[in-house]
């Protein structure tokens, strides 16, 4: 008779990506995995097959928490107003998932990426916007000038990088105002 299953797979990535922003990518082992869900580590390879494959499932996962986090974002009639909104939910989630914010967005040889489709629902509010505020012929280069800036912006706030003074909050909402204002149609 087999043995029970004494954990799931989502019980794992949960705990994966705990203890990856708890103990960063190279704190994420099997070992530590098996520890935080109560197993021996050989049991983990019933669910996932190698320490790459769990962090894909963690980037995966972390790109599906955002793409729920911008996806609850409301509508507005503004799509200026939608796109600082999006912004503001992007650096929040930023905020609160540093580690894993940084394995989606700074590929690495040592981080496996995730199936492109895993992108599409983080991605579609933007696109939605972008639309609304550029048109279809170039929404996709509006949302990837915003992802571009967006992600410089937190990758260096989040490495302590603004020294200078003044506020980040306002230079993070001046740059939303000032792609805003490039993004909007005459």
């Amino acid at each position: 008779m087999p043995t029970p299953d004494r954990t799931s797979l989502e019980q794992i990535i949960g705990a994966a990506r705990e203890i990856l922003e708890s103990d960063g990518l190279a704190g994420l082992t099997m070992q530590a995995v098996a520890e935080r869900v109560g197993v021996r580590a050989p049991s983990l390879y019933k669910r996932v097959r190698s320490r790459d494959a769990l962090i894909g499932l963690v980037a995966e996962a972390t790109i599906l928490d955002l793409g729920e986090r911008v996806n609850a974002i409301n509508s507005s009639p503004d799509p200026r107003k939608d796109l600082a909104a999006l912004a503001r939910v992007f650096r929040a989630f930023a905020h609160e998932r540093p580690t894993g914010y940084r394995l989606i967005f700074g590929w690495s040889a040592e981080t496996a990426r995730p199936e492109r489709g895993s992108f599409a629902s983080s991605v579609g509010p933007l696109l939605r916007i972008t639309t609304e505020l550029v048109g279809p012929d170039d929404a996709l280069s509006a949302a990837r000038t915003f992802t571009a800036w967006a992600n410089g912006f937190l990758s260096m706030e989040l490495a302590g990088a603004f020294q200078l003074g003044g506020s980040v909050e306002d230079a993070f909402e001046y740059g939303i105002a000032r792609l805003a204002d490039a993004f909007t149609r005459p």
